[in-house]
């Protein structure tokens, strides 16, 4: 845990009701344990888009189009989302989704690797969220920054495991050795990119935020 979690609590407990369509994907989330983003998270995420005011999004990782239609709520009329996602069996429950929420024309879900898939975009974008395998966030920045427009915005989310990023590797499991190396040195190099200034906020399992200058 990063943040006390009475002080989540509390801060949850301020939040107003999502859209019925955004509660109904919350519910089958929790009931079917695939993971959304955070509270914390979709507050900093609205909150951002209204101040920025993005044409175009670049999410990676839909999972099952939560946060793309979250967002699809809280950009002007003309903005559109481009959102890729890997996992077969979630991007027919996405699909279903985004079809139900009316926003078709408006949410571009590209089936894929992201590692093959980013390099094939070429159109740039002012707002790109990052909220897919976490081991893979390194590999995809290089992309990631030709892609984003100058003056745009990345957000990466689950940036700090639960706390475990501060530990030394002989600390970590096995198993979560390669995520644990990969998000450290993802971090060293968001936060020395020449390109970038970024932030690392302790919300949610952590973010950072990093304007392109």
């Amino acid at each position: 845990m990063i943040v006390n979690e009475r002080i989540i609590s509390y801060i949850q407990s301020l939040e107003s009701p999502n859209s019925p369509l955004c509660q109904e994907i919350e519910r089958y989330a929790i009931d079917t344990f695939v993971p959304i983003i955070r509270k914390e998270m979709e507050s900093f995420l609205k909150v951002m888009l209204l101040v920025r005011h993005p044409d175009s999004i670049l999410e990676i990782g839909t999972g099952i189009g939560y946060s793309a239609i979250l967002m699809s709520e809280y950009i002007k009329n003309s903005a559109k989302i481009t959102t890729i996602e890997n996992y077969g069996k979630r991007i027919p429950i996405a699909e279903s989704y985004i079809h139900k929420s009316g926003k078709s024309d408006v949410i571009n879900l590209i089936k894929g690797d992201a590692l093959t898939i980013l390099p094939e975009l070429k159109e740039p974008f002012d707002f790109i969220f990052m909220d897919a395998a976490k081991g893979q966030y390194i590999h995809f920045l290089a992309d990631v920054l030709r892609l984003l427009k100058p003056g745009g915005v990345l957000i990466s989310d689950n940036v700090l495991q639960e706390g475990d990023i501060v530990e030394s590797r002989f600390a970590i499991t096995r198993r979560n050795k390669t995520i644990h190396s990969r998000m450290r040195e993802y971090l060293y190099t968001i936060k020395n990119t020449p390109e970038l200034e970024t932030t690392v906020i302790p919300l949610g399992d952590g973010i950072t935020l990093s304007v392109k200058k």
